[in-house]
Protein backbone atom coordinates (compact mmCIF):
# COMPACT_ATOMS: atom_id res chain seq x y z
CA UNK A 1 0.00 0.00 0.00
CA UNK A 2 1.05 3.65 -1.21
CA UNK A 3 1.22 6.65 1.52
CA UNK A 4 -1.25 8.05 -0.56
CA UNK A 5 -3.73 5.22 -0.30
CA UNK A 6 -2.84 5.47 3.75
CA UNK A 7 -4.72 9.08 3.56
CA UNK A 8 -8.42 9.31 5.42
CA UNK A 9 -10.67 11.72 2.59
CA UNK A 10 -13.86 12.95 3.49
CA UNK A 11 -15.81 9.89 1.60
CA UNK A 12 -14.18 7.58 4.00
CA UNK A 13 -15.38 9.83 6.84
CA UNK A 14 -18.83 9.65 5.54
CA UNK A 15 -18.77 5.83 5.04
CA UNK A 16 -17.84 5.91 8.53
CA UNK A 17 -20.48 7.95 9.74
CA UNK A 18 -23.50 6.27 8.00
CA UNK A 19 -21.61 3.01 9.09
CA UNK A 20 -21.54 4.43 12.74
CA UNK A 21 -25.39 5.29 12.38
CA UNK A 22 -26.67 1.58 11.03
CA UNK A 23 -23.64 -1.44 11.02
CA UNK A 24 -26.11 -3.23 9.12
CA UNK A 25 -26.14 -0.73 5.87
CA UNK A 26 -25.48 -2.44 2.74
CA UNK A 27 -22.25 -0.88 1.10
CA UNK A 28 -24.24 -0.61 -2.19
CA UNK A 29 -26.68 1.96 -0.42
CA UNK A 30 -24.21 3.80 1.57
CA UNK A 31 -22.64 4.24 -2.70
CA UNK A 32 -26.22 5.71 -3.39
CA UNK A 33 -26.10 7.85 -0.30
CA UNK A 34 -22.49 9.06 -0.97
CA UNK A 35 -22.32 8.89 -4.83
CA UNK A 36 -19.95 6.46 -4.99
CA UNK A 37 -20.62 2.70 -6.26
CA UNK A 38 -20.60 -0.06 -3.59
CA UNK A 39 -17.47 -1.40 -4.60
CA UNK A 40 -15.57 2.29 -3.94
CA UNK A 41 -17.29 1.59 -0.41
CA UNK A 42 -15.88 -2.02 -0.11
CA UNK A 43 -12.21 -0.83 -1.03
CA UNK A 44 -12.60 1.74 1.09
CA UNK A 45 -13.65 -0.27 3.91
CA UNK A 46 -10.22 -2.75 3.33
CA UNK A 47 -8.31 0.52 3.74
CA UNK A 48 -9.59 1.37 6.72
CA UNK A 49 -9.31 -2.37 7.84
CA UNK A 50 -5.83 -2.66 6.85
CA UNK A 51 -5.09 0.97 8.69
CA UNK A 52 -6.84 -0.59 11.71
CA UNK A 53 -8.85 2.41 11.98
CA UNK A 54 -12.07 0.02 11.61
CA UNK A 55 -11.60 -2.59 13.94
CA UNK A 56 -14.50 -4.86 13.55
CA UNK A 57 -18.43 -4.11 13.91
CA UNK A 58 -20.31 -4.90 17.07
CA UNK A 59 -24.02 -6.00 18.00
CA UNK A 60 -25.32 -3.71 20.00
CA UNK A 61 -27.70 -5.41 23.01
CA UNK A 62 -30.09 -3.78 25.60
CA UNK A 63 -28.58 -5.24 28.62
CA UNK A 64 -31.64 -4.54 30.95
CA UNK A 65 -34.48 -6.29 28.51
CA UNK A 66 -32.20 -9.11 29.07
CA UNK A 67 -32.61 -8.86 33.18
CA UNK A 68 -29.08 -7.15 33.41
CA UNK A 69 -30.70 -3.81 35.02
CA UNK A 70 -27.51 -2.36 36.91
CA UNK A 71 -24.69 -0.06 35.07
CA UNK A 72 -22.34 0.95 37.43
CA UNK A 73 -19.11 2.83 37.11
CA UNK A 74 -16.34 2.05 39.08
CA UNK A 75 -13.60 4.83 40.26
CA UNK A 76 -10.49 2.35 41.06
CA UNK A 77 -7.44 3.29 43.53
CA UNK A 78 -4.35 0.91 43.00
CA UNK A 79 -1.53 0.77 45.64
CA UNK A 80 0.68 2.43 43.17
CA UNK A 81 0.10 3.40 39.47
CA UNK A 82 2.37 1.11 38.28
CA UNK A 83 0.01 -1.87 39.45
CA UNK A 84 -2.07 -0.82 36.09
CA UNK A 85 -1.32 -3.29 33.48
CA UNK A 86 -1.57 -6.33 35.92
CA UNK A 87 -4.80 -4.91 37.48
CA UNK A 88 -6.27 -4.59 34.20
CA UNK A 89 -5.79 -7.94 33.27
CA UNK A 90 -6.94 -9.42 35.96
CA UNK A 91 -10.14 -7.09 35.31
CA UNK A 92 -10.82 -8.03 32.14
CA UNK A 93 -11.11 -11.52 33.39
CA UNK A 94 -14.64 -10.35 35.09
CA UNK A 95 -16.89 -11.06 33.00
CA UNK A 96 -19.04 -8.59 34.40
CA UNK A 97 -16.89 -5.04 33.30
CA UNK A 98 -17.33 -4.15 29.89
CA UNK A 99 -15.04 -1.37 30.43
CA UNK A 100 -11.51 -0.21 31.66
CA UNK A 101 -10.19 2.86 31.16
CA UNK A 102 -6.57 4.24 32.86
CA UNK A 103 -7.27 7.80 33.81
CA UNK A 104 -5.75 10.87 35.20
CA UNK A 105 -7.63 12.67 38.40
CA UNK A 106 -7.68 10.74 41.70
CA UNK A 107 -8.90 7.36 40.34
CA UNK A 108 -6.20 5.18 38.51
CA UNK A 109 -8.91 3.19 36.74
CA UNK A 110 -12.60 3.86 35.79
CA UNK A 111 -14.40 0.33 34.63
CA UNK A 112 -17.57 0.04 34.21
CA UNK A 113 -19.68 -2.74 34.87
CA UNK A 114 -23.02 -4.41 34.15
CA UNK A 115 -24.78 -6.69 36.76
CA UNK A 116 -28.53 -8.01 37.46
CA UNK A 117 -29.32 -6.63 40.22
CA UNK A 118 -27.78 -5.38 43.40
CA UNK A 119 -27.60 -8.58 45.15
CA UNK A 120 -25.21 -9.61 41.74
CA UNK A 121 -23.74 -6.04 42.24
CA UNK A 122 -22.77 -6.48 45.41
CA UNK A 123 -21.49 -9.91 44.63
CA UNK A 124 -19.07 -8.90 42.06
CA UNK A 125 -17.58 -6.14 43.53
CA UNK A 126 -17.02 -8.09 47.11
CA UNK A 127 -16.47 -11.44 45.65
CA UNK A 128 -14.29 -10.63 41.89
CA UNK A 129 -12.98 -6.86 42.14
CA UNK A 130 -12.12 -6.11 45.62
CA UNK A 131 -10.07 -9.61 45.67
CA UNK A 132 -7.70 -8.20 42.72
CA UNK A 133 -4.20 -7.79 43.93
CA UNK A 134 -3.55 -4.22 44.10
CA UNK A 135 -6.69 -3.07 44.46
CA UNK A 136 -6.59 -0.69 47.20
CA UNK A 137 -10.41 0.41 47.41
CA UNK A 138 -13.32 2.01 45.31
CA UNK A 139 -16.12 3.42 44.51
CA UNK A 140 -19.06 2.99 43.05
CA UNK A 141 -21.79 5.23 41.28
CA UNK A 142 -24.65 3.29 39.43
CA UNK A 143 -25.93 5.08 36.94
CA UNK A 144 -29.75 5.12 36.81
CA UNK A 145 -30.51 5.97 33.19
CA UNK A 146 -28.50 6.44 30.35
CA UNK A 147 -29.32 9.71 27.71
CA UNK A 148 -26.88 9.74 25.69
CA UNK A 149 -24.68 7.03 23.95
CA UNK A 150 -23.50 7.71 20.16
CA UNK A 151 -20.26 7.98 17.87
CA UNK A 152 -18.33 10.98 16.97
CA UNK A 153 -20.16 12.37 14.02
CA UNK A 154 -16.80 12.69 11.71
CA UNK A 155 -18.41 13.60 8.23
CA UNK A 156 -21.88 15.07 7.23
CA UNK A 157 -23.29 12.28 5.90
Amino acid sequence: MTEKNLEIDNTDLKILSLLMQDANMAYTEIGKRIFVSGGTVHVRMNKLKQMGIVRGSQLVIDHAKLGWDISAFLGIYLDKSSLYEEVSKQLEKIPEVVNVHYTTGIYSIFAKIVCRDTQHLREVLHDKIQKVSGIQRTETFISLEESVNRPIPFAEG
